[in-house]
């Protein structure tokens, strides 16, 4: 049996909100996953919970991943719902459809082809959190027997077309059907994403949206400005002339949009837009953000009479912000949106989101770039990456924290180090997914955005750790 006490690197994949970490035998594979799922099954004991949904994303190491974890949580005597390949979203509510408040999703999100991981429920909208997280890990070492038996039960089942049918009943489309290219990048949201808009009644196109475990495109992260490129060139294509582009990354919790000019759309921007549809017929409406998302998006919700509220990065602390605050939006820069109260379910879902936004946009006369336009203007990075390993990069982040309060006068430290300049902001946080920092700034002009980001690119390159190439930076003249 795997060992976990005898890896080092085994601790590492032991994340803030989830447990991300390459397939190999060091970190995830058949039997790392049993025991683990096995410990998570323990942790659900703690909490009288006995039912459970699986599922996977479509990873070649899936499958054989979703035989071990069925395995621990049987010998655990849980009762398993189990779906097949899907998206996340589909675990969550199949937790609301079959009356599971526990729930096992195989995925590393976007994180590259060779990586896996698992985003696990305790409750109905509610995924662990840093202290569950410490909780399962010190379960995972302390466990030292196993079970034989299988007392739980195993039913498979469908929840494609329930999950379907119930985002398709909330959509109240307008008169116009915008047209829409659709970019699932060859993951699991192409199994749902063209049927739900060809049941909206939007002419819908379609990019590499069949499964491919080998994905010899990209690997679908809508935050990878590269990865749009096909995506905008099909929108724009004459004979096509769509009015939308949404893309999806592997497991269909985020989502990416351009805009009819070929535009891309940060996600706090399209947050902002579904705040006005919101707010238009709930005033006073809270909205949850986190520290990744653009000073637009707070004057749009506070002008529309809502209640901004900003709070650290990550789809755990976002959910439980949004539930403690009962707020009925909220969302990340990445492209994890929740819609909740009476409209949804409160989680993260990309395919709900887009037909919420074309809904929106069916009852328009303007279009995306005009009412995208129509926002407070700044001028927004992309999300930057630069390499910093697992084992420095929050003590590099918290050192160059310090180093920015001793010279700047407005640091805000709720998640990272988001500093207020004269004329916009720039933010240095430690990825929780992967070993990387992640840089955004935002300027008034495109003048002091290179200005801000000169500041934060000076400030490390006195960390040696960090890598000094960002990658997804488009400002580098290099």
């Amino acid at each position: 049996m795997f060992d976990a006490r005898n890896q080092p690197e085994f601790k590492t994949m032991f994340r803030e909100y989830d447990i991300r970490g390459e397939v190999s035998d060091e970190q995830l594979n058949p039997e790392s996953v049993f025991l683990i799922c096995y410990a998570y099954a323990e942790y659900l004991n703690r909490r009288g919970i006995r039912n459970v949904v699986v599922g996977y994303d479509n990873r070649d190491c899936s499958p054989s991943f979703a035989e071990a974890c069925i395995d621990a949580l049987l010998r655990q005597g849980k009762n398993v719902k189990f779906f097949g390949m899907g998206v996340t979203p589909m675990a969550y509510f199949a937790q609301y459809y079959l009356r599971c408040e526990g729930a096992v999703m195989i995925t590393a999100s976007h994180n590259p082809n060779g990586w896996s991981g698992f985003k696990l429920a305790k409750g109905y909208s509610k995924t662990l959190e840093s202290e569950d997280i410490r909780e399962l890990y010190q379960i995972v070492t302390e466990l030292t027997e196993f079970k034989e038996e299988k007392t739980g039960t195993l039913e498979t089942i469908n929840i494609r077309d329930a999950y379907l049918d119930d985002i398709v009943s909330r959509i109240r489309m307008g008169e116009h059907r915008p047209r829409i290219v659709i970019d699932a990048g060859n993951g699991g949201a192409g199994l749902v994403a063209y049927e739900l808009f060809h049941r909206l009644g939007c002419l819908t196109f379609q990019l590499y949206c069949e499964p491919d475990v080998t994905y010899p495109h990209y690997f679908p992260n809508p935050s990878n400005l590269e990865e749009r490129n096909r995506l905008r060139e099909i929108m724009m294509h004459p004979y096509v002339h769509a009015d939308i582009g949404i893309a999806y990354d592997g497991d269909g919790d985020r989502i990416g949009v351009i805009d009819e000019k070929g535009r891309d759309i940060w996600s706090d921007l399209i947050l902002a837009l579904l705040s006005r549809q919101l707010l238009e017929k709930k005033k006073a409406a809270t909205v949850v953000y986190d520290v990744k998302c653009s000073k637009a998006l707070e004057e749009v919700v506070s002008a529309a009479g809502g209640t901004p509220v900003m709070y650290k990065t990550g789809h755990s602390y976002i959910k439980s912000k949004m539930h403690e605050l009962q707020a009925q939006l909220a969302g990340e820069r990445s492209g994890h949106i929740f819609v909740g109260g009476e409209d949804y379910y409160g989680f993260d879902d990309a395919l709900y989101v887009s037909a919420k936004l074309v809904e929106y946009l069916s009852h328009q006369t303007l279009s995306l770039s005009e009412l995208i336009d129509g926002f407070p203007h700044y001028v927004t990075s992309p999300e930057i990456k630069a390499s910093c390993s697992d084992l420095d990069k929050y003590d590099v982040v918290e050192r160059v924290t310090k180093d920015l309060q001793s010279r700047f006068e407005h640091v805000n430290t709720i998640c990272g180090a988001r500093v207020t300049f004269e004329h916009g902001w720039g933010l240095i946080r430690a990825s929780s997914n992967l070993p990387e920092l992640v840089i955004i700034f935002e300027a008034d002009t495109e003048e002091h955005l290179l200005e801000i980001r000169e500041e934060l690119k000076n400030t490390l390159a006195n960390y040696p750790e960090v890598d000094p190439h960002w990658e997804n930076d488009i400002y580098d003249a290099g």
